[in-house]
C-alpha cells in the first residue's frame, strides 16, 4: 500500500499553514488590492502592522464536478409536496443577498456575508513590496570582513556535553569492548568447554585432576581480565562537530538626501519623509546587510541621525551641491565602491541657488553615478526649475539614473514601484 509521509515539524503550532498559503496564492489579486486601499488609508508610519481582507462570496467558488446538459435523469428531493412532473417553478422575487443593505425591509431574500480574514504582518510587508528590488543589484564579496555559517562536519572526540551523540558513542563503545575482549572470550570459551568435558568424564588420575584446576584458574583470570574492560571509556564519546565556512557577502549601502530649504514648506517635507520612510521599510524589509545614510541639506549639508531626518526643524536657503559633496565625501571614507553596493535617493523641490546646478549635474557625473549601482531623484513640486533641467540631461546617458515627480501624497507609492522594480515587472 502506497504511503505519504508529510513532515510538519516545522510548521509549529499552526498545523494549517499549507492551506493558508494556497489561499493566499488563490485570491492573490484581492489580497493585492486591499493592501494597496490600506496603504490609502493610513500613514507610512503604520504600514506594518496587518489588515483585514474581505473577499466577496461569489470569489472564493471553487471547480465541482456536475452533470452536463441534456439527458434524462430522475431525482427524488426529499420533503416535495407542492410539485409534481411537468411543474414549472416560479422564480423568487426580489431578496437574493445582493442588496446593499439599504431601503425598506423585506420577508423574502437570502444571501452569505463577505468572508472576511487578516492578514499578518509578514504577510502584509511581502504584498506590499512584491515585485520590488534595487535595480542592478551586484553581490560584492567583501574579503576582509566575511560572513561565516555553521554547518555539520561529521563527529569528534571532544566537545560540550549538549552536542554529545548518545547512539554514535555507546555504538563506539560496544566496539571497542568486542574488540579488547574479542580473544579472550574465544580462549574463555575454549576453556569452559574444556572443563565441562572433563567434569562430564570425572578421573582419578592425578594428570587430569591437575589439568582442570589448572582450567579453572585460567578461566578465572580470563573473567578478570574481561571485567576490567570498561563499560564505557572516554575514548568513546562522539560529539556532534560543526565547523564555520566563509560565505561571499553583499553589502550595499544607501544614501538619503532630503531638501529643507526655505522653499520646501511642510507638505513637501511631508511627501518626501514619506518616500524616504517607505524605501527605509523596503530596505530593512530585504536586506539584513545594509548601512543608510541620512543627509539633510539647505545651504550646507549635514550627515544626521534617523531621528533628526525626519523630524529636525531647521531650514534656509538652497545649495544642492553641498549634499552631493558631502555624499562623495563619505564614500571616500567609509564604502570602497569595489566592496560595497552603493545606492543613492534624493528628494527636493527642485529649486537651487542658479549656479549651482550645473555644478550638481558634474558632481553626479563625474563622482557619484560611477560608483552607485543606481540613484533616484524625487521632485515634489510640478514646476519643473533650473535642478530639474540639469538633471534630465543625465537620463539619456546614465542607465542608473532615474527622476520622477510626486506632487500628492497618492502619487508616492505609484513613484515608489515605478523607481524599484523588478526588471520586467509592471509598476
Amino acid at each position: 500500500m502506497l504511503q505519504q509521509i508529510i513532515d510538519r515539524r516545522l510548521a509549529g503550532k499552526n498545523k494549517s499553514i499549507g492551506n493558508r498559503e494556497r489561499f493566499l496564492r488563490r485570491h492573490k489579486d484581492q489580497i493585492r488590492d486591499a493592501v494597496r486601499r490600506a496603504v490609502d488609508g493610513r500613514g507610512i508610519r503604520d504600514l506594518e502592522r496587518g489588515e483585514e481582507v474581505r473577499i466577496p462570496k461569489k470569489d472564493l467558488t471553487e471547480p465541482m464536478f456536475h452533470h452536463g446538459q441534456g439527458g434524462q435523469r430522475e431525482m427524488v428531493h426529499p420533503g416535495n409536496q407542492e410539485y409534481v412532473t411537468g411543474d414549472r417553478i416560479e422564480r423568487p422575487k426580489g431578496g437574493g443577498g445582493k442588496g446593499s443593505g439599504k431601503g425598506q425591509a423585506s420577508d423574502s431574500g437570502e444571501g452569505d456575508d463577505d468572508f472576511v480574514f487578516s492578514l499578518s504582518r509578514e504577510e502584509f510587508m511581502q504584498v506590499f513590496f512584491e515585485d520590488l528590488a534595487l535595480p542592478h543589484l551586484i553581490r560584492t564579496q567583501l574579503a576582509e570582513v566575511p560572513e561565516w555559517k555553521s554547518h555539520r562536519a561529521g563527529y569528534s572526540s571532544d566537545g560540550t556535553p549538549n552536542n554529545l551523540h548518545v547512539v554514535r558513542s555507546m555504538r563506539g563503545a560496544l566496539g571497542r569492548r568486542i574488540a579488547l575482549g574479542g580473544e579472550s572470550r574465544r580462549e574463555l570459551h575454549r576453556l569452559e568447554e574444556r572443563v565441562a568435558f572433563l567434569k562430564r568424564h570425572p578421573s582419578d588420575d592425578e594428570v587430569i585432576q591437575k589439568e582442570l584446576r589448572e582450567t579453572e584458574e585460567r578461566i578465572a583470570v580470563l573473567k578478570a581480565r574481561l571485567g576490567m574492560i570498561p563499560f564505557l571509556d572516554p575514548i568513546d564519546l562522539k560529539f556532534r562537530s560543526r565547523v564555520r565556512t566563509p560565505v561571499p557577502t553583499s553589502k550595499a549601502v544607501m544614501f538619503c538626501l532630503m531638501d529643507v530649504s526655505g522653499s520646501m514648506d511642510e507638505q513637501r517635507k511631508e511627501l518626501s519623509k514619506r518616500f524616504f520612510i517607505l524605501l527605509y521599510l523596503f530596505l530593512t524589509k530585504h536586506y539584513e546587510k545594509i548601512d543608510l545614510v541620512f543627509i539633510r541639506h539647505h545651504t550646507q549639508a549635514q550627515e544626521v541621525s534617523e531621528d533628526d531626518f525626519f523630524h529636525a526643524r531647521e531650514t534656509g536657503g538652497t545649495v544642492v551641491s553641498s549634499a552631493l559633496e558631502l555624499m562623495s565625501q563619505i564614500i571616500a571614507q567609509r564604502y570602497n565602491p569595489t566592496e560595497w553596493n552603493i545606492y543613492g535617493a534624493q528628494a527636493s523641490d527642485g529649486d537651487n541657488w542658479h549656479h549651482d546646478s550645473g555644478r550638481c549635474r558634474e558632481l553626479l557625473t563625474e563622482k557619484l553615478l560611477p560608483a552607485c549601482r543606481y540613484y533616484a531623484y524625487v521632485q515634489v513640486a510640478e514646476e519643473e526649475q533650473n535642478l530639474w533641467e540639469e538633471y534630465a540631461r543625465l537620463t539619456g546617458t546614465h542607465k542608473q539614473f532615474a527622476m520622477r515627480k510626486a506632487v500628492e501624497a497618492s502619487q508616492i507609492y505609484p513613484v515608489f514601484r515605478d523607481l524599484f522594480k523588478k526588471e520586467g515587472a509592471t509598476a
